[in-house]
């Protein structure tokens, strides 16, 4: 940071390219998760508007699932040691 204590500009760009690249990130990751969960819950003849109860709740477990998968991965990332 500058004396003053505010970020500098070469410190903003570098914050938003981070955060511009963690968006992407979330992005890619919801569209994987949406179509990983529709493909396995979904039928692929349309029967109603609306989810029955089965894929409600295998959407439901998918989910949970690929959330938990993601965040042990990133764990385990995280602990990995620098090279």
């Amino acid at each position: 940071m500058a004396a003053g204590g505010a970020p500098t500009n070469m410190q903003k760009e570098q914050m938003f390219g981070l955060a511009e690249k963690e968006m992407e990130y979330r992005v890619d990751l919801f569209n994987r998760l949406t179509y990983t969960c529709f493909e396995k819950c979904i039928e692929k003849r349309h029967k109603e508007a609306e989810l029955n109860m089965g894929e409600n709740s295998c959407i439901d477990r998918c989910v949970s699932k690929y959330w938990q998968v993601t965040n042990l991965v990133g764990q385990l990332l995280g602990n990995q040691p620098k090279m």
